[in-house]
């Protein structure tokens, strides 16, 4: 496998666990996890590409590309909101999250691939890769959410097959739930 494929698998498990996340309903907290998903991303792509790792510049390399970020910041705090907030903050902030982290990925693959490290980075020009990156980023989680649907409508179907099978004895119980778990360990 090569890096970049290593590289965008990192990001693409990361993006989920992000979008996850955002969803949490307690204001800021959300917030403080989607920042430690991205340092530890962080902190797998530069063991990717051999880029010596520190705690101190993983935070200045995510803070000098997010900045404060006050899209995730009001998305978190609208939670605050009994009812409503909590649902239009929740699923604007996963969105948000999701996209903040493979802008942080893609800014980090690009920077480590060419001989970039965590104290050579010039901050205009990464944040400036940042935005556009966040914007692909915007596209990126909606396809993977996109993915998730069409793969748990998937999994579903199978389910109802495999209980016909089942039904007519096609397959033992045993069988049943051992290919029912698989399935679900899917979603």
């Amino acid at each position: 496998m090569s890096k970049r494929t290593e590289a965008e698998a990192i990001v693409r498990t990361h993006v989920l666990w992000s979008m996850g996340g955002g969803l949490i309903p307690i204001p800021l907290v959300d917030f403080a996890a989607v920042t430690a998903i991205q340092l530890e991303m962080l902190q797998q792509l530069a063991r990717t590409y051999n880029v010596d790792y520190s705690q101190s510049n993983g935070k200045a390399f995510v803070s000098a590309l997010t900045g404060t970020t006050f899209a995730r910041l009001g998305a978190s705090l609208l939670k605050a909101i009994p009812g409503v907030g909590t649902l239009i903050g929740g699923a604007s902030m996963s969105i948000t999250s999701g996209a903040s982290t493979y802008a942080v990925g893609q800014v980090a693959i690009n920077h480590f691939a060419n001989s970039g490290n965590l104290n050579n980075f010039v901050e205009d020009q990464v944040k400036q890769a940042y935005d556009v990156a966040f914007e692909r980023g915007k596209s990126y989680v909606s396809d993977l959410e996109n993915e998730k649907k069409d793969e748990a409508a998937d999994i579903y179907q199978a389910l109802e097959k495999l209980g016909k099978l089942k039904e007519q004895g096609i397959l033992t119980e045993e069988e049943f739930q051992a290919k029912k778990q698989q399935l679900l360990e899917r979603l």
